[in-house]
């Protein structure tokens, strides 16, 4: 399974957007243009537990943070998700939702005749929404998920619910919010999908709580917490009946499965060898950022291989991971999932996709966009593997674009920036410090293609050059 298209409407920052997704995608662009909140509007739809947040939006999640409307006017979050990509079991199961998707002009199939559907580049597909509003009657914010096609008589459509999307094998990986509860029993959980994924039913809990129950702590007279506590049941008993408060004891805690669930951890070992020859354990969220990122990672590959047919989506994967793990990563997780969608800030992560495959975001007065970068001008498929490749992802990852026409003035440009900042720090910047990516055109004449090309993906373009004939320059 494999998303097509993604609609948004009044979700944070985008008031409206559409974009078409061609396989594994990584999304770029300057923080704050609406990258994450791509990736939590399909989570709004595809989630498995999504909707059982409460509360499942709440005014922050609207746009501009208008959501009471009038009859006339009703303000909601709408987001509509197209899936293609749908394997035997899944197009068995939602048959009666089924649509078609035509690959070649990335849109459905809306009207007769039956036979277009038998055409190359047509596929089956699904298409899912999601309605969040603010309901007057009972004060709160309220949220669902419906297939969007058929449409019944009463113009309601049917109810997406959590197992249809387990099916579906949507996985979100935010990066600062995972590693904590990834390897505990929590509800959704990494470890918890991995273990129903096998259909294992760990039967412990009853066992665990009986024992908790029956462990009292702070015995030991020296304390004098057992002293306080007969002071606390005297006190009471001259209330109460004497049979209402009969020997209190401190006992571990009133645990449910619950909690349980949310306190069991895995240790791991530190390294660090206690007095008495033992390796020190510690809780797995108390390791390094980028171990325990890692370890999610690894965690994540062993899902794609159980379930196959998966979608990833995940933030930044690069963050406390060195670059050589990064690829090691993206690689591991595009080879295993049907497709993986990023969100990222690094080169290396982007260096792993096809120019067409990196999707640079733009946001204008919340009207969002996504554009495929694509090669550059006069760049061909392998001149870009063997040197231009990091360059253009750099480029790609910045605000601003400096283009110059040969290797001295690319080596010279950021050195000499450097140089006057260290000199004169309050009057002079250095070209990282200001976000500029330099480009090496390699020819005066290959500096206007390149210009228009970075500036049309929306980038602020510098170029220097020896100007030796009456050219009208367009950048």
């Amino acid at each position: 399974m494999k998303i097509a298209k993604l609609k948004v409407k009044n979700f944070r920052g985008i008031k409206r957007c559409e974009i078409i997704f061609q396989g594994h995608t990584v999304l770029v662009g300057d923080n704050n243009t609406g990258k994450s909140t791509i990736l939590e509007a399909i989570d709004l739809v595809l989630g498995p537990e999504r909707l059982s947040r409460y509360p499942v939006i709440d005014e922050h999640d609207f746009y501009a943070g208008q959501y009471i409307g009038d009859e006339e006017n009703p303000i909601s979050i709408n987001v509509e998700v197209v899936v293609i990509g749908l394997s035997g079991e899944q197009q068995r199961h939602f048959r009666n939702h089924i649509e078609w998707w035509n690959k070649n002009n990335n849109s459905l199939i809306e009207e007769p005749p039956a036979e277009l559907t038998d055409a190359d580049g047509v596929v089956p597909a699904l298409r899912f929404g999601f309605s969040g509003y603010y309901d007057a009657e009972e004060d709160d914010f309220a949220g669902k998920t419906f297939f969007l096609s058929p449409k019944k008589e009463d113009d309601t459509y049917d109810s997406f619910g959590s197992r249809d999307k387990r099916l579906c094998g949507f996985l979100f990986l935010r990066t600062l919010r995972t590693g904590s509860r990834a390897l505990s029993l929590e509800r959704g959980s990494l470890l918890d999908i991995i273990l129903r994924l096998r259909e294992l039913r760990p039967q412990m809990w009853e066992n665990i709580l009986n024992q908790l129950r029956h462990l009292s702590v702070a015995d030991n007279s020296d304390l004098g917490i057992n002293e306080i506590l007969t002071s606390v049941q005297n006190a009471v008993r001259s209330f109460v009946p004497s049979d209402w408060a009969k020997n209190p004891h401190m006992r571990v805690s009133d645990l449910t499965r619950a909690h349980l669930r949310r306190v069991l951890t895995v240790f791991m070992g530190t390294g660090a060898i206690c007095d008495g020859g033992t390796e020190y354990a510690a809780p797995f969220q108390h390791q390094g950022t980028g171990t325990i990122n890692t370890l999610v990672l690894a965690l994540l590959s062993m899902i794609a291989e159980l379930r196959q047919n998966v979608i990833f989506a995940m933030e930044e994967p690069e963050i406390a991971i060195p670059p050589h793990t990064q690829k090691r990563i993206i690689n591991s997780v595009t080879s295993k999932s049907a497709q993986g969608i990023f969100t990222s800030h690094s080169p290396y992560v982007l260096e792993e996709f096809k120019p067409s495959q990196i999707m640079v975001i733009k946001r204008e007065n919340g009207e969002l966009s996504g554009i495929p970068a694509e090669y550059p001008p006069a760049v061909k498929p392998k001149k870009y593997r063997e040197e231009f490749r990091r360059r253009f992802c750099e480029a790609l990852l910045a605000r601003r674009v400096l283009i110059t026409e040969g290797r001295t003035e690319y080596d010279a440009f950021p050195a000499a920036s450097r140089r006057l900042n260290e000199l004169h720090p309050e009057e002079f910047k250095s070209l990282e410090a200001l976000g500029i990516a330099i480009v090496n055109a390699e020819t005066d004449t290959q500096i206007d293609p390149l210009g228009s090309f970075y500036r049309a993906l929306g980038k602020i373009i510098f170029a220097v050059f020896d100007k030796k004939t009456p050219i009208a320059y367009s950048i």
